[in-house]
C-alpha cells in the first residue's frame, strides 16, 4: 500500500518525529533542572513507554497528513468533474465575498481568513486544472510546502518543550494552554527574552534541511499516486491504528505513576500532556504556587471569614430577623465595564437606562470582577468562591452537585432557572447549571416564533427579555417564589442587533452599539416587568460578568476588572452607594443578608453590609491570582512567584486608574492571606469539599 510504504511521507515523517522526540527526551533527562536520580526501572519506562506514547501520538497527528495524501489525485481534474469542482470553489468564494456569510455574521478577522483560504484553494485548483503540463511541478511545490509545515510543527514543538521545561521543569500543562490564549503577550515576551533572530534562523535551517531530505525520499510516491482501492485499504488500516491509539494513550498515561515527578514527566508525551491540560482545564496549585501548611492557611482564613470551619464543613449564617422570600432576578450583563456607565465616571452616554436604574439602587461603586471570561463571572455569582488557576469550574468535568446560590434558594422553596439567549452547551454552561439543579431556558427551548433577531451568539437581548417575562409570569402563577439568573448576549462581537432600536447604526458592529442596545433591551424588560403582578415582590440584581478588555501595562490592571453592580428593589432596598472594596463573589451573600436568610454556607463570599466584613477583592487570569487589600495588590504566579504592588489612585482620571508601583519590601501578612484564600479554595475544589 503506497500510502504506508517506505516512500510514503507518513513513514518518513514518522521516523523524523520519533527521532526528534527521543532526542528531546534525552536532552530533558540531562537538563540541569532535572535534579533527580533515576533507578534502572524508571529509565527503562522513560525510554520504552515514552517511545510507545510518541508512536501513538504520531498516528493521531499524522491523520491530517493522511487526509491530504488521500485527496492527491489526477482523476478529479478530468472533465467534467474538474470543471464542476472548480465551479464549486468559485461559488463558495463569491458567497464569502458577498459580505453576508456566516463568517461575516461573527465579524472580527474571521471573514478575511476565510476569504484568503478559499481564494488560495481556488487559485491552486485552477492552476492544477488548467495547466496540466505543469501539474507535476505545481504539485511538487505544494507537497514540499505541506511537508515543510509538518516538519516545522515537529521541530518547533521540540524547541517549545525545551524552553517550557527550562522554565517550569515539567511537560506542557495548563500554562501552555494559557499561552495560546494570550498569544500577543507571549510573543512580546519571547521577543524580549530570547535571541529571537538566531533562534528562528536555526529552526528555519533545520526545518528546510529535514524537508529536503523527506521530499527527496518521497518523490516516487508523487510519481505513482495510489489508486482508489489502495486509498480505501490504507484508510481502513489507519482507522484501526487511530482507534487503538485513542485506547492505548490513556492507558500509558496511567503508567506515569512513579513517586519521582521527573520520571513521570519524562515518560510522558508533551503533546498528549497539552491535550490533557486543555481538557482538564486545571493547574495544580500546590505544585506551582506559593503555599503554607494547611493548618496555618485555615487559621488565617478563620480570621477573615466568620465561623470558617477547619474541616471545611458548612458554617451557619444566622439572621435574627424574619426571612423575606421575595422573587429574585439576577441579570449578568455581557462585557459591561464600569467605565461604560456615566454613573461610574463615563461621558459616553451609552447606558442611559442603567445609569438611571443604578441611581435608584444599592450601588456597589468599588466592585471587581474575579476574571476576564463569562464563565468566571458566572462562577463568581453562582459558587461565590475565589477563582482558581486554570479554567473556570464551569468548564471542568466535576462541576455538578456544588453548593451554589441556586441551592440556597431551593432550600427556601424557590423555583430556580438559568436563562441564556444562546445555546447553553457553549462553555459547558448547560452541564454546570443542569448538574446543579437549575432548569435551563435557552435558544433550543424557545419557539422560533418568539425570535425576531439572532446572531451567532443567540437570541437578541430584547427577544430574551420578552421570553424572560413570560417565564416569570408562569412561575408567579404557581405561588412559589422564583430565582431566575439571566445571562445576556448582545454586548458581544459581532455587536449586531435589530435595526431602528437605538441611534447607533446596527450595521456598524461597534462595541458602543452593543452596549447601548443591551441598555435599550433592559429598559424594555423593566418596562414590561413593572406592569406585572410579581414586580413589587421582586429584587433585581444587575452585575457585569467581566470587563470588555483585560489587557494593560501590568499583569492585573485594576481598571480592567472594575465592574458595575447594583441591587434594585423599590420600596424594599434604599438607594445609595456602597463605596468599600468588594468582590463579585460577595454580591449574592449580601443579597441573602438583605433578605434576612439564615442558611448553611460554603461560600467564601460575604455579606459586605455586616460589621465584621473586611474589604478585599480577588482578580485573576488563568495563571496570575490577585488579591486586593489595604491598597496593595498581591499577585501569586507559577513557580512560587509573588509580586506586590502599592496602589495609588490617580485623581481626576477617566476611567478610574491606579498607579501600581512594585513594592521592594514584602507585606508578609497580605501575602499569606492571598495564599490562604487561593490555596484553600483549590484544596476544597480538588477534594470536593464544596459539594452540597
Amino acid at each position: 500500500m503506497k500510502l504506508l510504504n517506505r516512500h510514503s511521507p507518513i513513514l518518513q515523517l514518522g521516523i523524523i518525529y520519533l527521532a526528534i522526540s527521543f532526542i528531546t527526551r534525552i536532552v530533558l533527562f540531562f537538563h540541569p533542572i532535572t535534579q533527580s536520580s533515576f533507578e534502572i526501572v524508571e529509565v527503562l519506562k522513560i525510554i520504552v513507554l515514552g517511545l510507545f506514547s510518541d508512536v501513538f501520538i504520531y498516528i493521531l497527528g499524522s491523520s491530517l497528513l493522511l487526509l491530504y495524501l488521500v485527496f492527491l489525485s489526477n482523476e478529479k481534474y478530468k472533465k467534467p468533474y474538474g470543471i464542476g469542482l472548480f465551479a464549486i470553489h468559485i461559488l463558495l468564494l463569491l458567497y464569502l465575498l458577498s459580505g453576508k456569510s456566516i463568517l461575516h455574521e461573527y465579524g472580527g478577522s474571521l471573514p478575511e481568513i476565510g476569504i484568503a483560504f478559499v481564494s488560495l484553494k481556488t487559485i491552486l485548483f485552477g492552476l492544477l486544472l488548467f495547466l496540466p503540463k505543469h501539474r507535476n511541478k505545481i504539485r511538487l511545490g505544494l507537497f514540499a510546502t505541506t511537508i515543510f509545515i509538518f516538519v516545522l510543527v515537529i521541530v518547533q514543538n521540540a524547541i517549545s518543550e525545551y524552553f517550557f521545561w527550562n522554565k517550569f521543569g515539567v511537560r506542557y500543562n495548563f500554562i501552555a494552554v494559557d499561552y495560546l490564549v494570550y498569544t500577543n503577550e507571549v510573543i512580546k515576551n519571547i521577543m524580549e527574552s530570547y535571541p529571537i533572530i538566531p533562534l528562528f534562523t536555526g529552526v528555519g535551517v533545520i526545518t528546510l534541511a529535514i524537508t529536503y531530505f523527506v521530499v527527496k525520499r518521497t518523490k516516487p510516491f508523487l510519481k505513482d499516486l495510489p489508486t482508489f482501492n489502495e486509498k480505501i485499504k490504507s484508510i481502513l488500516i489507519y482507522t484501526i491504528l487511530f482507534s487503538t491509539s485513542l485506547f492505548v494513550l490513556p492507558f500509558l498515561a496511567k503508567k506515569e505513576n512513579s513517586t519521582n515527578m521527573f520520571s513521570n514527566e519524562l515518560q510522558a508525551n508533551g503533546i498528549y500532556k497539552f491535550y490533557l491540560a486543555f481538557m482538564n482545564s486545571e493547574l495544580e496549585y500546590n505544585k506551582f504556587y506559593k503555599t503554607l501548611p494547611n493548618a496555618e492557611a485555615v487559621a488565617i482564613l478563620q480570621k477573615q471569614i466568620p465561623d470558617f470551619a477547619a474541616d471545611f464543613s458548612a458554617r451557619v449564617v444566622k439572621n435574627s430577623n424574619q426571612e423575606i422570600h421575595k422573587n429574585v432576578v439576577l441579570i449578568t450583563i455581557e462585557s459591561l465595564s464600569a467605565d461604560f456607565m456615566n454613573s461610574y465616571g463615563s461621558d459616553k452616554n451609552i447606558t442611559p437606562f442603567l445609569d438611571s436604574l443604578s441611581s435608584k439602587s444599592l450601588n456597589f461603586k468599588n466592585l471587581y470582577a474575579v476574571g476576564n471570561r463569562t464563565v468566571r463571572g458566572l462562577e463568581a455569582v453562582t459558587l461565590c468562591l475565589p477563582p482558581t488557576a486554570g479554567e473556570s469550574v464551569i468548564k471542568r468535568k466535576d462541576n455538578a452537585h456544588k453548593f451554589t446560590t441556586g441551592s440556597v434558594f431551593k432550600e427556601k422553596g424557590y423555583a430556580v432557572k438559568f436563562l441564556y439567549g444562546g445555546d447553553s452547551y457553549f462553555d459547558n454552561m448547560e452541564s454546570f447549571y443542569a448538574g446543579n439543579g437549575y432548569e435551563i431556558v435557552d435558544k433550543k427551548t424557545v419557539k422560533p416564533d418568539d425570535i425576531t433577531f439572532s446572531n451567532v451568539w443567540g437570541i437578541c437581548d430584547e427577544d430574551m427579555a420578552k421570553i424572560a417575562i413570560n417565564v416569570m409570569n408562569k412561575e408567579a402563577k404557581t405561588g412559589k417564589p422564583f430565582f431566575n439568573h439571566w445571562m445576556t448576549v448582545s454586548n458581544h462581537r459581532p455587536f449586531t442587533y435589530p435595526d431602528g432600536k437605538i441611534d447607533i447604526d446596527s450595521h456598524s458592529k461597534s462595541r458602543e452599539g452593543g452596549v447601548k442596545y443591551t441598555d435599550y433591551a433592559l429598559r424594555q424588560f423593566f418596562k414590561m416587568a413593572s406592569t406585572q403582578s410579581w414586580f413589587k415582590n421582586t429584587v433585581f440584581v444587575i452585575v457585569a460578568d467581566h470587563c470588555a478588555s483585560s489587557s494593560g501595562k501590568t499583569e492585573l490592571p485594576l481598571d480592567k476588572y472594575r465592574i458595575p453592580g447594583f441591587i434594585y428593589s423599590p420600596g424594599f432596598i434604599d438607594a445609595g452607594n456602597y463605596t468599600d472594596l468588594c468582590s463579585q463573589i460577595d454580591l449574592m451573600p449580601t443579597l441573602f443578608g438583605l433578605l434576612n436568610f439564615s442558611y448553611k454556607s460554603k461560600f467564601f463570599g460575604q455579606d459586605v453590609l455586616k460589621t465584621d466584613y473586611k474589604p478585599r477583592a480577588f482578580i485573576a487570569t488563568y495563571e496570575d491570582l490577585g488579591y486586593i487589600k489595604n491598597d496593595v495588590l498581591t499577585i501569586l504566579s507559577p513557580k512560587q512567584k509573588v509580586k506586590q504592588y502599592k496602589l495609588e489612585l490617580v485623581p481626576d482620571k477617566y476611567p478610574i486608574y491606579f498607579n501600581q508601583t512594585l513594592m521592594k519590601k514584602e507585606n508578609v501578612e497580605l501575602k499569606n492571606e492571598a495564599v490562604s484564600y487561593y490555596q484553600t479554595t483549590s484544596y476544597i475544589l480538588k477534594h470536593k469539599k464544596d459539594e452540597k
